[in-house]
């Protein structure tokens, strides 16, 4: 062979081995909020501490029309759907319940209850990435692993939890639940998912004898590797024993405490909260909050059978922030005495959650439209922003810095 030859291939061995590939570097992310829009079917996008100023708005639904028609040529298909927009609507579609961005901050991942569906977008293009049709009718809330790698969706007319790879939308599991399962929580974590069933909340049977129509309400714990149940709690044996025999077994919004062993939850038409302590399976306390003069006392007004919905724990676990949807506030309270701080005027708020600093409890106020900001410190309001129709969930999450919206969309 040649030596002109040979320097050639000794030239092209030592450029493909002697130097390594070099990485490229980790887009740099902002962490921020993601406020759902019920309604609207769009996801505001605010600063997640300081002003929470608003950074850009995403379309959750841009494939609405193509669902639509599906929808429309399928008599079944219809009829929930319709459904959806009388009963838990309340006489809306409902676009946008629940949402989470991937590790990587390039999409938000979405359920959409009148669309029976958890999809991702690509926050740059605002495209649909993949989509996911649950089983039944209906998706509700979710839960994103702690590792941020699978996504937990409740299917609420089917009774079904299915978990999701984030970035693929593939299942790698499911189990059974109760009646209209709705939070999901993932423990230790991520080795245990719990799931609260909430049972039948749309019908006008709110009368506390007529109970036994709201079907079968039980919380569902199970492995996340097997996915079998390893625990199944039924609240309306722990009520009992707590002598509250009057109380809903419908287990709402829950708060654990940072080291898991005690969870904090609201029940159907009660204003207030329980303790439950994990390790004794037991109820230990009863918080009863007050009540708004002006709420009526006609339990078919209140909405999907609420009377608090939403509540959130501070990072170092002293200190609860409560949704007093019915009666119009929202007031932190001490975890240790279980006294409460003074109420905060809100309109409808619907859900809690904790900034990204941990200084304070964000809630939204689906009644005007907007989300305020209270210090779990002082108790007192921070600040309140505007975002889209009837915000609902609020989820902290991550997007490319300097991001301000999709492209397109």
């Amino acid at each position: 062979m040649p030596r002109r030859l040979l320097g050639v291939l000794a030239t092209c061995v030592l450029a493909t081995t002697a130097a390594p590939a070099v990485a490229a570097p980790a887009e740099t992310l902002r962490e921020v909020m993601f406020v759902g829009n019920n309604w609207d079917g769009t996801a505001d996008v605010i600063a997640s501490s300081g002003d929470f100023a608003k950074i850009g708005r995403v379309n959750i639904i841009p494939d609405r029309q193509e669902r639509l028609w599906e929808i429309y040529l399928n008599p079944i298909k219809l009829a929930f759907f319709l459904g959806i927009r009388s009963g838990p609507g309340e006489g809306h579609d409902q676009f946008v319940d629940d949402m989470y961005t991937t590790p990587d901050g390039r999409a938000v991942v979405a359920s959409r209850p009148s669309f029976a569906d958890v999809v991702s977008l690509d926050l740059a293009t605002g495209r649909v990435n993949w989509r996911f049709p649950v089983s039944g009718f209906r998706s509700d809330h979710m839960a994103v692993s702690p590792d941020g790698r699978r996504v937990a969706v409740s299917a609420s007319t089917s009774n079904t939890v299915h978990v999701l790879d984030i970035q693929t939308g593939r299942e790698v599991g499911s189990f059974r639940t109760g009646d209209k399962p709705h939070e999901n929580v993932f423990t230790d974590g991520g080795r245990y998912l719990w799931n609260m069933s909430i049972g039948e909340v749309n019908t006008a049977l709110d009368d506390p004898a007529l109970d036994f129509t709201k079907g079968d309400r039980r919380v569902t714990v199970v492995d996340t590797a097997t996915f079998q149940q390893v625990k199944v709690i039924d609240m309306r044996q722990r009520l009992d024993a707590f002598s509250r025999a009057d109380l809903s077994d419908s287990v709402r919004p829950v708060a654990f405490t940072p080291d898991e062993s005690k969870l904090y939850f609201q029940v159907s038409f009660f204003h207030g909260f329980l303790e439950y302590d994990v390790a004794t399976d037991r109820i230990t306390r009863l918080k009863e909050l007050p009540k708004n003069p002006g709420t009526s006392e006609d339990r078919t007004t209140w909405v999907n059978d609420s009377r608090h919905h939403g509540m959130s724990m501070s990072p170092a676990g002293d200190k609860l922030c409560v949704a007093g949807t019915m009666d119009d506030y929202a007031v932190i309270v001490d975890r240790a005495t279980l006294r409460e701080g003074a109420l905060v005027p809100a309109a409808k708020p619907y859900w809690a959650t904790v900034s990204g600093d941990g200084r304070s409890c964000v809630i939204s106020e689906s009644g005007s439209d907007q989300v305020t900001a209270i210090d779990f410190a002082t108790g007192r309001k921070v600040v309140s922003v505007p975002v889209g129709d009837h915000p609902q969930r609020v989820r902290v999450g991550h997007v490319p810095a300097g991001w301000t919206g999709p492209s397109t969309g």
